[in-house]
């Protein structure tokens, strides 16, 4: 039988912002097994060969630091006027000095 929208015990659903209990189950054991585990992990990691400790390591990374997301500026030129064109040209020329 397919769930329906509506006809759940919780009509409104979970409430924002609550986290999903599995997910805090899930999280809780992993950062369990790391912590009874972290000795092996760090030796295992050692014992690695250079090239795979990095290859590691980049990919750890992606958990600890933000991922940083590509950005694109467009700017419709013959909108602007002489003065901000003036200015753009400016802080051109001030950045290459620089």
């Amino acid at each position: 039988m397919a769930f329906k929208q509506g006809e759940s015990g919780n009509k409104t659903g979970r409430p924002k912002g609550k986290p999903n209990k599995v997910t805090g189950n899930l999280r809780e054991w992993i950062n369990k097994f790391i912590n009874n585990n972290r000795e092996q992990m760090e030796a295992d990691f050692k014992a690695l060969e250079p090239k795979d400790r990095i290859v590691m390591f980049e990919k750890l990374l992606k958990y600890t630091l933000p991922t940083l997301q590509a950005t694109s500026l467009t700017a419709d030129f013959a909108k602007m006027t002489d003065e901000q064109l003036d200015e753009i040209i400016n802080q051109l020329k001030k950045s290459n000095n620089d």
